[in-house]
């Protein structure tokens, strides 16, 4: 879930606290960015309370997601093995049969947000791109979200073409 509701990097959903979770302000702070770059990502209402939920159920201290060693929980972030276990168990229970990256959920955020409307520059601050050309080459658009797209002229308002004089226009004799 937080991978695709809030379009994060593996490496950042592993280093995620509890103290990252900012529920009156509704964001996730990202403190380990690519980079170094820290950044406030928008969270759902569904997500908080998926977060709540699973608190509520393991409890964890410091980290969100407390890793293991030697079959025991460890107070230290989970490794990105589990974070491509999690999504290649979640995309066999969804019946999914294509090869699913954490990544690629990223890149499916990315590309659902510019689809919904959201502008690149708003994208690239959300994704944690230091370039907007980095945000701008990975996004791939839908034939349907071209097409979907008006020119300026469509948003012009324009007399149609039989109502428009025209110098040449034969004019009857009166």
């Amino acid at each position: 879930m937080l991978l695709y509701c809030c379009g994060l990097r593996r490496n950042e959903v592993c280093l995620l606290k509890v103290s990252d979770i900012d529920s009156q302000r509704m964001v996730l702070r990202i403190t380990h960015g690519k980079g170094g770059v820290d950044r406030d990502v928008p969270m759902s209402p569904k997500l908080l309370e998926t977060l709540r939920e699973y608190w509520r159920w393991m409890r964890p201290q410091t980290y969100l997601f407390p890793g293991t060693e030697k079959g025991w929980r460890v107070d230290r972030p989970i490794t990105a093995k589990m974070v491509w276990a999690a999504v290649e168990f979640a995309a066999k229970r969804a019946g999914i049969t294509k090869h699913v990256s954490p990544h690629l959920i990223r890149h499916s955020y990315a590309t659902h947000q510019l689809e919904a409307g959201m502008d690149l520059k708003t994208l690239q601050v959300l994704l944690g791109h230091g370039d907007l050309e980095t945000t701008a080459r990975y996004l791939h658009l839908s034939k349907n979200h071209l097409q979907a797209i008006s020119t300026p002229l469509d948003r012009v308002g324009t007399k149609p073409a039989t109502e428009v004089p025209r110098s040449r226009r034969l004019r009857k004799p009166e």
